[in-house]
C-alpha cells in the first residue's frame, strides 16, 4: 500500500455544514464559517493537510442570495487559506426557503428556485477560479411519512421535480447529486434511490451522493424494512456478512455515485435541532462504529474487480450534529484528517 503522502487524488475536503445543521435555538449555538476554516486549515496528519471544503449555502455561513461582490469576498478567503470549494449545499428544504420536490406547485417553485439560486453560485465560483470540482446536492425535501400518503404520485412529482432541476443545472453549466438518507421520502432507501435516479434519466446531470454513515442504515432497511439487506436480528460481529451486505448495496448505487462522503456510523439514528433522524454521524475512532472506515470506503471508490473508479476528484469528511465541545477540538480534526489520508493511501491514484 502507497504512504499517506504519494497519492494526490482524491482532494481531500471537510464539510462546513457541521458547524449549522442540527444548531440553533432549540440545540447549540452554530459555529460560524470563519471557525469551522480554520479548523480545517490547521489540521495536520503526517504532514498532510485538507485541501478544500464543501460549502451549505445558508447563512450564517453563505447567502444564497449572495452577491457577487459576496462571493468575490468568499474566493478570497478561501484562497486565504489556501483551499478550493467542491460540493455546494442547495437549502431546498421548507426550513431554509425550499420546498418539498413532491409538493404543491409552489412548493415545488420554492425549491427550484433554490436549485437555480446554489447552481449560480456554483458557477460563479467557478469562473473565480476556486470551484475546480464537485457537484450541487439536493433531496428531495420531504419525510418518508408524507412521500408513503400517495407513493406513486409522489414520486411522479419527485421525477418531473428533478428532470426541471437537472435543466436548470446543465444551463450552469453544473450537476446534481441526491443524497439518499432515510428521513427523505421517495429516496429513504437503496431501491428507492436507484429507482428515482433511473426515470429521470439524466445520468450526466443528476448522480448519487454516497456518505457511509447513511448508506450503511439503508442496509438495515430503517424506515423500508423491506429494502433491508441486513437480517433484523444481525450479529455485527459476522464482518463477513456485512461485507457481502456492502457489496450489494454498492454494486446497485456505485455506478451512480458522483459525489462521497467519509463517515462512521454505529448503526442508529440521531436528530438535532431542526435535522429529522437519520444515520447518525460518529467520530472515526467511536469504539461503537460499525465500519471500517478505509476498508469500507473501498466499496465505493473501486468496482467489483477492485479497480479505481475515478468517478470523482474529491472525497469530503461529513460528522454532522457533533457537540460544538468536539467540534471545537483541534484534535478532533486532526484525527478526522488522518482517517482521509488513509482513504486516499489506500483507494487514490496520484497524477
Amino acid at each position: 500500500m502507497a504512504d499517506a503522502a504519494s497519492n494526490n487524488y482524491p482532494k481531500l475536503h471537510n464539510a462546513m455544514w457541521p458547524g449549522l445543521v442540527g444548531k440553533g435555538p432549540d440545540s447549540e449555538p452554530p459555529i460560524d464559517l470563519d471557525t469551522m476554516l480554520r479548523l480545517t486549515a490547521e489540521a495536520r496528519a503526517d504532514g498532510v493537510r485538507f485541501e478544500g471544503v464543501d460549502l451549505f449555502l445558508y447563512e450564517p455561513h453563505i447567502s444564497i442570495d449572495a452577491s457577487d461582490d459576496e462571493l468575490k469576498r468568499l474566493a478570497d478567503k478561501l484562497r486565504g487559506f489556501d483551499f478550493v470549494a467542491g460540493s455546494l449545499v442547495a437549502p431546498v428544504w421548507p426550513p431554509t426557503g425550499g420546498g418539498s420536490a413532491m409538493g404543491s406547485q409552489e412548493e415545488r417553485q420554492r425549491f427550484l428556485t433554490q436549485v437555480r439560486k446554489a447552481c449560480r453560485i456554483g458557477q460563479r465560483l467557478r469562473e473565480l477560479g476556486v470551484r475546480p470540482y464537485g457537484i450541487v446536492r439536493i433531496d428531495s425535501a420531504a419525510s418518508p411519512e408524507e412521500w408513503l400518503k400517495d407513493p406513486k404520485g409522489n414520486t411522479e412529482r419527485l421525477v418531473a421535480t428533478f428532470r426541471e432541476a437537472c435543466t436548470i443545472a446543465e444551463d450552469h453549466g453544473e450537476r446534481l447529486a441526491a443524497e439518499g438518507e432515510i428521513c427523505w421520502g421517495g429516496m429513504h432507501s437503496w431501491r428507492k434511490v436507484v429507482e428515482l435516479l433511473e426515470r429521470v434519466d439524466r445520468r450526466q446531470t443528476l448522480g448519487f451522493q454516497a456518505d457511509m454513515a447513511h448508506t450503511l442504515l439503508f442496509t438495515l432497511g430503517y424506515n423500508a424494512p423491506e429494502d433491508r439487506i441486513l437480517p433484523e436480528d444481525f450479529d455485527w460481529s459476522q464482518t463477513e456478512r456485512l461485507q457481502q451486505a456492502l457489496r450489494e448495496l454498492t454494486a446497485a448505487l456505485r455506478p451512480w455515485t458522483i459525489d462521497f462522503h467519509v463517515a462512521q456510523n454505529d448503526a442508529t439514528v440521531k436528530g438535532a435541532g431542526t435535522h429529522d433522524k437519520t444515520g447518525r454521524h460518529c467520530l472515526p475512532d467511536d469504539p461503537n462504529g460499525k465500519l471500517d472506515i478505509v476498508r469500507d470506503a473501498g466499496h465505493w471508490l473501486r468496482d467489483e474487480s477492485g479497480a479505481l473508479t475515478k468517478a470523482f476528484r474529491h472525497i469530503c469528511w461529513d460528522g454532522c450534529m457533533f457537540p460544538n465541545d468536539v467540534m471545537l477540538r483541534q484534535e478532533t480534526w486532526n484525527k478526522i484528517l488522518a482517517t482521509m489520508a488513509a482513504v486516499r493511501a489506500a483507494h487514490g491514484w496520484r497524477e
